[in-house]
């Protein structure tokens, strides 16, 4: 486990962790204790019962799980190295102290607040291992590894974070690490585990006074281990000391636990020290960051090179000896990795990452300026110097681009708006962008979204994530029950309940026109989510662009416009082409047809096209040379590109009917005509934030390749 910490990340021990497996059992059999609510309506509602944050267990949860630490490794010595029953009752023990915690709160709080292994991992986990990824350096990923998760019935795979503890260390291991890398049990975790480690073995060395006692393995085979509990613990000098082996185990390991966290806290304080006599600044983070480094490669060679080399010694020849030499490799060059590590360093790739968000949106010509590389493979600098100098990335943009990601940073709890200025000091400097711009954005920010600025509500990457999940399976459940039961639920509803005009009462009338079973599961989904009223009209009105576009392919049947085509539909193109009946397309019918699809087409390139098709030379396409022509084209030939059949086929005439003008673009007011069509609620912010997400190319109209593109994202996570 302590290689797999330190190599491979937390996550992936957590997904084999045998005991964050059998926490989770209550939650997948549905056996979670609920809480009843009354809201002042009247109505009843259940919640997941969450550990209060406010209460004791919340911000002593650490001290409790090193108590527990501590005797469980008392208990191993005095009880259970060499008795199978002691053994057999300790394990059994856990295993219902985690199925007990599994059912009387939500998420995974046993292994947050409850599990004795959970500061060994942190010390190794943190901030981060050798080889895992990380959470805050790319695209924000709905799930990771470790994250408590659930899958839909139609097998897609969703998160179930309750946000049971925030920061968390199943979202982001190193956002938890810094947050916490100032208070007062960090230094008890790092420097009072490493004490207690070498406590833990040393005492076999004081119990028999010498080490072939642990050496040898005879600690796990002593006869009697329960009767000696009354007899001298410790043999020093030959000497046998009149200290029962029931004190000498708990004082030897509280003595070491201390002494380990006054040299830690002495050596943080001559590294401080050192700092300053050579006039570097003597960050306080920094500095304990590293010792607290030091500490984690020093027990982690400790225990494999050491401690642990009877075990290594049971390994088939070559690998005892290839084992000290890969351990020290592995450490080593995690330490490299880790010490160069900061908070500033942090907050600088997670602000670049929410900035590589944005550029992507805009749409710019990136081409250029990556010289062929992706903008996922740029790293923190180099997406600030990216941002300098592209041609296209003008003033307006980028205030705007800076208003998102600081509206992301204070919706994730990232910053907060008093705090927010300093933190984002350095993204205005790359970007030219003034300190009156950052006020003025924030004012902004108020007016529009003054939940941002509400200290009642819970800014943190986790309550977004679990609302974001709500809103998300809540989605795919009404979607479900609309297509199974066309007659209950209406889309305009369906529009209007994700609307930012939608409250509770609307989504409540909506479920109310669900079966039974639906609305069950709705009630399930509420309780696995722990949402409140509140929480639910704050789901709602996130609501993303994305899942607007979702709901308007629900709309036109998306699933059934990606058929197969074939010679009834061809015809139906033919005949809409041909719009005088003459049973021929002329030059003119297509020119028109073609114009309504890309306006920038030329009567060149039209007639270019009509001359390919016309094998009779009568300026002219028949039917049969339409069919002919169609089939036989390659598929990036010209006529092709605007002859659609099934799925595009479809697909286009929804494109046609928004766009009134035949233009061949969709403008915002044709957008939002269309859409009103549909739900009268709908705001003129949201058909902009629709029509921005659509519109990549960043002339404020949707073409036709841009209108296809988005369905086929959405077709595409449907399949």
């Amino acid at each position: 486990a302590i290689f797999i910490l330190l190599v491979f990340g937390h996550d992936l021990w957590r997904r084999i962790c045998p005991l964050s497996f059998i926490s989770q059992i209550p939650r997948s059999m549905g056996w979670e204790r609920k809480r009843k609510r009354t809201a002042k309506s009247g109505k009843v509602r259940y919640e997941l019962v969450k550990v209060d944050k406010n209460g004791w267990l919340a911000q002593n949860h650490f001290y409790l799980q090193f108590g527990l630490f501590f005797v469980g490794l008392c208990s191993r010595i005095l009880f259970v190295n060499s008795n199978r029953l002691a053994l057999g009752i300790f394990l059994v023990g856990t295993i219902i102290a985690a199925l007990t915690v599994g059912f009387l709160y939500g998420g995974k709080t046993w292994c947050q607040y409850f599990c004795p292994m959970a500061p060994v991992q942190k010390v190794y986990a943190e901030p981060r291992a050798l080889l895992n990824s990380t959470a805050h350096d790319g695209d924000r990923q709905p799930i990771t590894q470790s994250m408590c998760r659930t899958v839909t019935p139609e097998g897609k795979e969703l998160s179930a974070c309750v946000a049971c503890q925030s920061p968390c260390i199943d979202i982001d291991a190193e956002r938890a690490y810094w947050d916490k890398i100032t208070q007062p049990q960090q230094r008890w975790l790092y420097y009072g585990y490493v004490g207690i480690a070498v406590g833990y073995f040393v005492y076999y060395y004081l119990y028999a006074g010498n080490w072939d006692y642990y050496l040898s393995g005879a600690w796990a085979h002593e006869e009697g281990q329960l009767a000696n509990l009354l007899k001298p613990g410790f043999y020093l000098f030959n000497t046998p000391v009149a200290i029962p082996k029931l004190v000498a185990v708990p004082f030897t390991l509280a003595a070491f636990t201390a002494g380990g966290y006054a040299l830690g806290r002495t050596l943080e304080n001559r590294y401080k020290a050192h700092q300053l006599r050579h006039h570097h600044p003597a960050d306080s983070e920094l500095v304990r960051h590293r010792v607290f480094s030091l500490c984690t490669f020093f027990i982690f060679n400790f225990f494999f090179i050491f401690a642990g080399n009877n075990f290594i010694q049971l390994l088939p020849v070559p690998l005892p000896g290839a084992f000290p030499i890969l351990i020290a490799t592995l450490s080593s060059l995690w330490l490299y990795r880790t010490w160069q590590r900061s908070p500033k360093t942090y907050q600088k790739e997670g602000l670049a990452s929410r900035l590589r968000k944005q550029l992507k949106k805009l749409g710019l010509d990136l081409v250029k300026g990556l010289e062929g590389r992706s903008l996922d493979d740029l790293t923190a600098d180099e997406v600030y110097v990216l941002a300098k100098i592209l041609p296209d990335f003008s003033q307006e943009k980028r205030l705007q681009t800076y208003k998102e990601v600081l509206r992301e940073a204070i919706d994730d709890g990232y910053v907060s708006p008093p705090n927010s200025r300093e933190n984002f000091q350095q993204m205005r400097q790359e970007l030219g962008i003034s300190n009156e711009d950052h006020e003025t954005i924030l004012v902004e920010l108020g007016q529009e979204h003054p939940e941002l600025f509400d200290p009642t509500k819970r800014h943190s990457r986790e309550n977004t994530l679990r609302l974001e999940s709500y809103r998300e399976s809540l989605l795919e459940t009404i979607l479900s029950a609309w297509h199974a039961h066309p007659e209950q639920a209406h889309i305009a509803e369906l529009m209007k309940a994700f609307s930012e005009n939608a409250s509770h009462e609307v989504i409540e009338d909506i479920l109310n026109d669900l079966s039974p079973e639906d609305r069950k599961m709705v009630r399930a989904i509420r309780q696995e989510y722990s949402i409140t009223d509140e929480d639910e009209t704050d789901a709602l009105r996130h609501t993303e662009p994305g899942e607007l576009w979702q709901a308007i392919a629900d709309h036109i049947e998306l699933r059934g416009f990606f058929g197969s085509g074939g010679d009834d539909e061809l015809h139906q193109v033919f005949q809409q082409i041909d719009t005088d009946g003459s049973g021929y397309i002329s030059l003119q019918e297509l020119q028109t047809y073609i114009h309504a699809i890309d306006s920038k087409c030329t009567t060149a390139q039209v007639e270019a096209m009509l001359k390919q098709a016309d094998t009779s030379g009568d300026n002219q396409i028949s039917y049969e040379e339409f069919q002919a022509a169609f089939e036989s084209m390659a598929p990036d030939n010209e006529l092709r590109k605007y002859i659609k059949v099934g799925s595009e086929g479809n697909l286009l005439q929804v494109f046609q009917q928004i766009d009134t003008d035949g233009s061949g673009y969709i403008s915002q007011s044709e957008l939002q005509a269309y859409i009103q069509g549909i739900d009268s609620n709908f705001t003129a912010t949201q058909v902009e934030a629709m029509l921005k997400q659509a519109d990549t190319s960043g002339d404020n109209q949707v073409s036709y390749e841009e209108f296809q593109v988005v369905f086929q994202a959405i077709a595409s996570r449907k399949s």
